[in-house]
């Protein structure tokens, strides 16, 4: 692994004066082909031009002031478009021996932690010096990213959940183990200067995948008539990030096709019991809830603006309650510092049997004050809020938090009192 360096070059005087003398060139070529024309423009004016309903001429020395004033401004305006531009050498080691190296800079947190919409892009046959160049890069606080187009497609290639699956690096020697924050990769850097950067192209996820640990916790709140019990489980918090397989805590996902914007997953969830019968006087009798696992298919696309639109189908495999669940789930990342926060909103659809083992009471569980009732499919509203914290490069805080708003189908349930449900996940995890 190289050392990131970062160098600057402060001969601004030999710049200037390269960039007058470009700017000159430009407006001495133009001045070329619209000299003649003015100058006959200026001289049939001098002679003709007449105000409207005025015998008053127009001098022609007036005119012909106002001709070299703008050639001056234009060239003052040129050479200041041209000393503001930066200029970053880049130096890429660990690159393919052949393909598309494409530089992208970054000057928004929201933007660089999706890897999209750059300020600036430019694309490069692969060089065997790993030498290359980003010019007219805005002033300001930046940050680079460099990466191999290995199939040319004119995209960073992503998996499932969006990790890249191309070889790619970050200014200031930076190598996250989720999503990036522009905090760690930037640096600053000033109209006219000129950076050398070294950058090393790596595989986020390696030759064998990235493996994390740490703990974590799953709740759910009760919305059942008069039960202040919470499902809390602490579960250990096994990541595991591959090109195709992806395994975080309590969810399993496979990718079956798309690297791009749009992306077909196999996907697999633990789904916990939502009560337990001594939570409340009202549910005794009735049982303790079903853990049971959901699997089925999962589909997402990156939309405009870094939205992300998903939706997923899941069965209960097990058939220890039945049924399935869908879920359309908006969301849209915000970067601040070295914390990334996702609102998420969504429509929930839950199917009959499952509906019934949750906030139903069968013939045989009936009672005075408790009379049987049957759910039918039913559809909720979700709202919530998930994020990340880096500590450090493999030091990662992850957590969420949603409220769903039940359908009608289950408030009229006799055992349900409120009509909403706070559920979350967090965890702590080291990746290696």
């Amino acid at each position: 692994m190289i050392t990131p360096v970062v160098s600057r070059q402060t001969n601004y005087l030999d710049r200037l004066m390269a960039s007058f003398a470009a700017a000159g060139a430009i407006v001495w070529r133009l001045a070329g082909r619209l000299h003649g024309s003015l100058r006959e423009t200026v001289s049939n004016a001098s002679t003709q031009f007449r105000a409207p309903d005025s015998d008053v001429k127009v001098p022609g020395n007036f005119l012909e002031g106002a001709y070299v004033r703008l050639l001056i401004l234009t060239l003052g305006m040129c050479c200041a478009l041209q000393v503001q531009a930066a200029e970053i050498n880049v130096r890429v080691q660990n690159a393919p021996a052949d393909g598309v190296l494409v530089l992208q800079v970054y000057d928004n947190a929201n933007a660089f932690g999706d890897f999209r919409n750059p300020v600036r892009e430019v694309r490069y046959p692969v060089r065997a010096d790993g030498s290359y160049v980003i010019r007219d890069v805005p002033a300001g606080t930046i940050a680079i990213l460099a990466y191999a187009d290995i199939n040319d497609n004119r995209a960073l290639d992503k998996s499932f959940i969006g990790i890249p699956k191309e070889p790619l690096g970050l200014s200031n020697g930076y190598r996250p183990k989720g999503p990036p924050s522009f905090q760690r990769a930037s640096f600053s850097i000033e109209a006219d200067e000129i950076l050398n950067l070294d950058i090393e192209l790596y595989k986020v996820l390696g030759k064998s995948g990235q493996w994390g640990a740490g703990v974590g916790a799953i709740g759910r709140g009760s919305p059942y008539v008069d039960s202040d019990s919470s499902v809390l489980r602490v579960i250990p918090a096994i990541t595991y990030f591959g090109e195709r397989l992806q395994w975080v805590g309590p969810a399993l996902r496979y990718g079956l096709a798309g690297s791009g914007n749009l992306r077909l997953a196999l996907i697999a969830s633990y789904r916990i019991g939502v009560y337990e019968e001594d939570d409340s006087p009202l549910l005794e009798g009735l049982g303790d809830r079903d853990d049971t696992l959901l699997a089925g298919l999962g589909l997402v696309y990156d939309g405009p603006g870094g939205t992300e639109l998903g939706f997923r189908y899941e069965y209960d495999v097990l058939d220890r309650i039945g049924g399935g669940t869908a879920r359309l789930r908006l969301s849209r990342g915000f970067q601040s510092g070295n914390l990334r926060l996702v609102p998420v909103f969504g429509v929930n659809w839950l199917s009959r049997d499952l509906g019934n083992h949750d906030f139903g009471v069968p013939e045989s569980a009936a009672r005075p004050g408790r009379p049987a009732y049957s759910v039918g499919n039913s559809i909720s509203l979700e709202a919530g809020l998930g994020g990340f914290v880096e500590l450090t490069e493999n030091w990662r805080i992850a957590f969420s938090l949603a409220a769903e708003f039940l359908d009608d189908e289950v408030t009229d349930s006799p055992i349900v009192d409120d009509d909403h449900v706070i559920k979350g996940f967090t965890a702590v995890t080291y990746t290696f």
